[in-house]
């Protein structure tokens, strides 16, 4: 997903429905981005913040547990989303009004409806069983 994106050491992630932080971490560890992980659910943004904190990423990963409407992601060079088609339809006019040029949005599994990826990648999370399959769209603000 990261890959995909082409995220670059410098560059901020958001991921909008982060749960365990695993991308936003990821983006840290692998990638020398920064990144912002934002969660509904108080158990899961608590879980992803411990582990922010248990792997010295503090400085590099902000947890924020909150609805995603209301977080400014303006920033953002890439956003995450593994949200539904029609959560994706909902976030669409926020992603349209506050991200900047040339920045990029990967969906996990669900398109945005009335946009064209850039890029459609497919992939298998366990090859040896064929299953799950995972689609990603890779999407770039104008």
């Amino acid at each position: 997903m990261l890959v995909l994106a082409e995220l670059k050491p410098g560059e901020i992630l958001y991921d909008l429905g982060a749960g365990d932080g695993r991308a936003v971490i990821m983006a840290a560890q692998e990638f020398g981005a920064r990144a912002v992980g934002v969660e509904l659910r108080e158990d899961l943004a608590k879980k992803a913040l411990q582990t922010v904190y248990q792997l010295g990423l503090q400085d590099r990963v902000t947890i924020l547990h909150s609805n995603l409407f209301d977080v400014d992601i303006s920033p953002a060079d890439v956003v995450f989303l593994y949200l539904t088609t029609s959560a994706n339809e909902k976030v669409k006019p926020k992603l349209e009004a506050e991200l900047k040029p040339g920045a990029r949005v990967v969906s996990h599994d669900y398109e945005i409806i009335g946009w064209k990826p850039l890029k459609v990648e497919e992939f298998c999370e366990n090859p040896n069983l064929g299953y799950p399959s995972h689609t990603l769209y890779l999407y770039k603000k104008e």
